[in-house]
């Protein structure tokens, strides 16, 4: 009898040394199929593989489907559920208090366009550090399928019902709000969507993703523009997407008219090859005018629309925060003296 021992494969690690599996969260209790979860699954290879520290993460969401992915990825980071609408000033107030962390937040159609709108629209103003993930499937799948304010107008029901009122187009909001990283992407497109998360991650202020997400339960049938058949029968994606880290050496194959490097505040690249369209993703005018152009042949245009690689100054730098997060200040610390406080009183006199 041989006494010698199968050798057992090693897992694979990142170049801060954990595995995929660190990445995980909780099992997901959404319906099987749903859009979300390759989404989730979207998100814990763009961690991953960009080697961030979960513990240096904090999940935040609101109300919905769509709300509850933050359960399903890195179950060690820090997580805020929020509620309905609110999960910007949660936000806020939480990379305020520790400016350490790496904010990224998952939001659906009506946690976004409908009640939580307000907060979406000053959350961009003030150009909040965070990765803003819209799962979007034009319906409110938690309470049984209504519309909501993302459904194209004409789209059909499982019931029948049709919609009669204009959508709202969150990217286009979005540049016109000032948004300096603006993307859309379909749940089902793993190339696509990877290293957008992870240009998101590295950019500085808030960067959106619009993810088409189809509702297997209430909006995945004919008739429905946000269904699986229907997005990818549509789905006109403008470039190739890769990402490369700040940690690593990009090695591109640059052609002339063929490919472009938008650089990132902390050095990382994205490189956008083009497919089916010449598109400056640093153009905010052309970002809008082929959106509207597409959305008028009823196509979906995906990829990074908008990049401004020279993006405003951040919340943060806005506030001129001190290094040591506010989070680990001592009372004494965080205690102004006689003069300052003098100083302050007769400013707002």
């Amino acid at each position: 009898m041989s006494d010698t021992k199968t050798p057992q494969t090693e897992e694979k690690t990142n170049h801060i040394g954990l595995t995929k599996e660190a990445y995980g969260g909780l099992p997901s209790t959404l319906c099987a199929g749903c859009g979300h979860d390759s989404i989730t699954r979207h998100i814990i290879s763009a961690f991953y593989e960009m080697g961030i520290k979960p513990h240096n993460v904090i999940k935040l969401s609101g109300i919905g489907c769509s709300s509850k992915t933050p359960a399903y990825f890195m179950s060690k980071a820090h997580g805020f559920n929020s509620v309905h609408g609110r999960m910007p000033s949660v936000t806020t107030g939480a990379i305020l208090a520790n400016r350490t962390l790496e904010a990224i937040g998952v939001s659906g159609d009506g946690d976004t366009a409908s009640i939580g709108m307000g907060q979406f629209v000053h959350m961009i103003r003030r150009n909040v550090d965070c990765t803003y993930i819209v799962e979007n499937n034009g319906v409110y799948g938690l309470t049984k399928g209504q519309f909501s304010a993302t459904a194209d107008p004409g789209s059909v029901l499982k019931k029948g019902e049709t919609n009669d009122y204009p959508d709202i187009d969150l990217c286009s909001m979005a540049i016109l709000l000032g948004c300096n990283y603006v993307g859309r992407s379909f749940s089902g497109d793993m190339n696509q969507m990877v290293p957008m998360i992870q240009g998101g991650i590295a950019h500085r202020g808030t960067a959106m993703l619009d993810v088409i997400s189809p509702c297997v339960t209430f909006n995945n049938h004919e008739g429905s523009t946000k269904s699986f058949l229907n997005v990818k029968k549509n789905d006109i994606a403008i470039h190739e997407i890769g990402f490369h880290p700040y940690f690593e050496t990009p090695e591109v194959d640059l052609k002339h008219g063929e490919e472009r490097q938008v650089e990132l505040p902390d050095g990382s690249v994205i490189s956008l090859k083009k497919v089916s369209q010449d598109h400056d993703p640093t153009n905010a005018t052309e970002a809008l005018n082929m959106i509207n152009e597409s959305k008028a042949k009823g196509q979906i245009l995906t990829g990074l629309l908008y990049a401004n690689p020279k993006a405003n100054v951040s919340f943060r730098e806005r506030l001129k925060m001190v290094d040591k997060p506010l989070a680990y200040q001592t009372e004494d610390e965080c205690r102004i003296s006689k003069e300052d406080f003098e100083k302050l009183q007769r400013r707002l006199r």
